[in-house]
C-alpha cells in the first residue's frame, strides 16, 4: 500500500480499520467463525499505511509494539520485559549505503563506462568498513569454490555465481575464499535458476543496510565490498569479453563446470556509508500454567513484528507493509492470548513478539541471550512466521522437523485435523536458519516453524511461485492480497492446538540426537 505521509494519524488509522480494506471486507463473507474475523482485524491494523512498515527502531514499529502490548495487557497476561514491562529494549547499531553518493560504473578499456543502478542492478552489503571508493579489474571465477579462486586475485574484484544449492559454495564460503585470497571485492551473480525463490526477481531491493547487536564483532570481511549482481545487468560486466551472458547462467543453473577468465572491463565504485546507534523493542507476555508441578517449564510462542518499512518502490509503491510476513502472525499470538485468557494451559506460555527478525533474527538473539526466566527451564519454541494461507490446508510444511521430537506433537494434532505433516523437502532454501526458530535451537531447545505445503507440480505450488516472486518482502504483500480464509483459520486452529498439545504434555519436547559427520 502506498505511504501517505501527509494523513493525520488518527484519521488515518480510523479509515485503516473501517474502510480502507475494500476487497478485504468484501473476501470477509468466507469467514466463517468470529474468531478468524477478530484475527483479521488486528492483522489490519498492524499491517495499515499508519503502521508505515514497522521497520526496526521506527515510529512505526514503534505504534505497534504499542498495540500489541496493549492488547497483552488487556488479555491479562503477565509483563515480562525490562523493568516489569511487557518491552524488552534490543540495542543496535546499523551501517547503511547511502543512495547519495554511491555509484557504480563498469569502465571499459576504451574510457567508455556503464552505470550499474544502485538497488535495481546491484546492492551492496553495508559495514562500517567499506572503502569508500574502489577501482579495480574484474575477474569471473566460476563458483568461487577454492578451486576457482587463486592468489592471481588480489587486488582485483572477483565476480561469480551466486548458488545456494547442493554442491555449491554457500555465501560465507565465497566471502571467506575471496577475502584470503586478498581480492578487493566480491560480485555475487544471483542464482536465476533457484526455483524455491528466484532471488533475482526480488529486485529493486528495499535499501542496502546491515543492523546487528550494539557490541557485535564485524566480520572478518567487513572492509571487503561483497556486492549482489542482478543476473539481468550480467551483459553490462561481460561486455568485450567473448563470454554471453545467457550461456553462462545456463551452465551455471545446470550446476556445470564453468570457466575461469579475466574481464576487459574495470569496477569504479564511490560508496557512501552512514552509521547510527538506537534500540527497538520485543513485546513479552506470559500466559502463567495451571499446573504448580510444571510452572517453572515456559513453552515460547514467538513471531516477529518488524518489516520493511519504507524502501525503493515497486509499482510506484514505497510502503512495505508485511501483512502475511508477519503481521498476521503477531495477530495470532494475540487471538491465542485473548482465547486462553480465562483458562490457561498446564504449562505456563511465554508469548515473544520479536523485532529485527528481518535484519538477522536480532530480537529472538538478544532474547535468547537475555531471558527474562532461566533458559534452561525453556522447554520448547514455536515459531510462526510469513506462512502464507493461499491455498487449503491439506499439506503443511514443518521447518526443523529433523531438530527435535516435536515433530511428533506435530503430527498428532496435524494428523487430527487430516493435515499432512513434512519434512521441508527443500533444504538448500536454509529457512530454519533464517527463522527466529534459529537462535533457540543453537543453545539445544527445541523448536519448529512452518510453512504451508503442497505437492511438486500443483496448482498450489504454482500459487506459492507466484506469491513468492510477485509478493515477498515487496510492498505487495498488504491487506489487499488474495487469501484464503478457510485456510488461515485452519492453521490457527492447528497453531491453538499444537500449543496446548505441547504444553499440556506430560513430557518435555527433546533435542534430536546429533548426526554422525555433521
Amino acid at each position: 500500500m502506498k505511504f501517505l505521509s501527509d494523513a493525520p494519524m488518527r484519521a488515518l488509522m480510523t479509515a485503516t480499520l473501517i474502510a480502507a480494506p475494500g476487497a478485504a471486507v468484501a473476501r470477509d463473507s468466507n469467514t466463517k467463525d468470529s474468531d478468524t474475523r477478530a484475527w483479521w482485524n488486528i492483522v489490519t491494523y498492524l499491517a495499515s499505511d499508519a503502521m508505515e512498515g514497522r521497520d526496526t527502531g521506527s515510529p512505526g514499529h514503534a505504534r505497534a509494539v504499542d498495540r500489541v502490548a496493549g492488547l497483552f495487557e488487556k488479555a491479562g497476561l503477565q509483563p515480562m520485559g525490562d523493568a516489569g514491562g511487557f518491552r524488552q529494549v534490543v540495542p543496535l547499531h546499523e551501517s547503511r549505503v547511502e543512495k547519495t553518493g554511491t555509484s557504480l560504473t563498469v569502465r571499459q578499456p576504451d574510457g567508455s563506462g556503464i552505470q550499474l543502478h544502485f538497488l535495481y542492478d546491484v546492492s551492496i552489503r553495508a559495514t562500517d568498513a567499506l572503502p569508500s571508493h574502489i577501482d579495480a579489474p574484474l575477474v569471473f571465477r566460476g563458483y568461487c569454490a577454492n578451486s576457482d579462486v587463486g592468489a592471481d586475485v588480489a587486488g582485483k574484484i572477483v565476480v561469480c555465481f551466486g548458488g545456494r544449492r547442493a554442491g555449491m559454495p554457500g555465501a560465507a564460503a565465497r566471502i571467506a575464499t575471496v577475502t584470503a585470497a586478498n581480492a578487493a571485492g566480491l560480485i555475487n551473480i544471483d542464482d536465476i535458476g533457484y526455483t524455491a525463490e528466484q532471488p533475482s526477481w526480488f529486485w529493486p531491493v528495499a535499501y542496502a543496510r546491515t543492523i546487528d547487536l550494539r557490541g557485535a564483532m564485524p566480520p572478518a570481511s567487513a572492509s571487503l565490498p561483497v556486492i549482489r549482481l542482478n543476473a539481468a545487468a550480467l551483459p553490462q560486466l561481460l561486455a568485450g569479453s567473448g563470454h554471453a551472458s545467457d550461456a553462462l547462467l545456463a551452465e551455471a543453473v545446470a550446476a556445470r563446470p564453468l570457466a575461469s577468465f579475466d574481464l576487459p572491463a574495470r569496477l569504479e565504485a564511490m560508496i557512501a556509508v552512514t552509521h547510527r546507534d538506537y534500540t527497538s523493542e520485543n513485546v513479552l507476555a506470559l500466559l502463567p500454567g495451571t499446573d504448580p508441578a510444571l510452572s517453572t517449564q515456559p513453552i515460547v510462542v514467538d513471531a516477529h513484528i518488524d518489516g520493511y518499512g519504507i524502501g525503493e518502490p515497486v509499482n510506484g509503491d514505497s510502503l512495505y507493509n508485511g501483512a502475511f510476513d508477519d503481521s498476521a502472525y503477531v495477530a495470532t499470538l494475540v487471538r491465542l492470548a485473548q482465547a486462553r485468557k480465562a483458562k490457561g494451559f498446564a504449562r505456563p506460555v511465554l508469548f515473544a513478539v520479536f523485532t529485527g527478525e528481518e535484519k538477522g533474527l536480532l530480537g529472538s538473539r538478544w532474547f535468547v541471550a537475555n531471558p527474562p526466566v532461566p533458559r534452561g527451564n525453556i522447554i520448547a519454541t514455536v515459531t510462526l512466521d510469513a506462512i502464507r494461507p493461499l491455498f487449503p490446508l491439506k499439506i503443511l510444511t514443518v521447518i526443523g522437523s529433523d531438530k527435535s521430537s516435536l515433530m511428533t506433537n506435530v503430527e498428532t494434532v496435524a494428523g487430527r485435523m487430516g493435515i499432512t505433516a513434512r519434512a521441508d523437502h527443500e533444504l538448500e532454501r536454509g529457512m530454519i536458519d533464517r527463522t527466529d526458530a534459529a537462535p533457540f535451537l543453537k543453545v539445544g531447545i527445541p523448536a519448529i516453524a512452518f510453512m504451508f505445503g503442497y505437492d511438486n507440480g500443483s496448482a498450489e505450488e504454482a500459487r506459492f511461485r507466484t506469491w513468492y516472486r510477485t509478493r515477498y518482502h515487496k510492498p505487495q504483500d498488504d491487506i489487499g492480497q488474495p487469501i484464503d480464509f478457510t485456510a488461515a483459520a485452519d492453521f490457527n486452529r492447528f497453531f491453538y492446538a499444537l500449543t496446548g498439545n505441547i504444553a499440556n504434555a506430560a513430557e518435555r519436547p527433546l533435542m534430536a540426537p546429533p548426526i554422525a559427520g555433521k
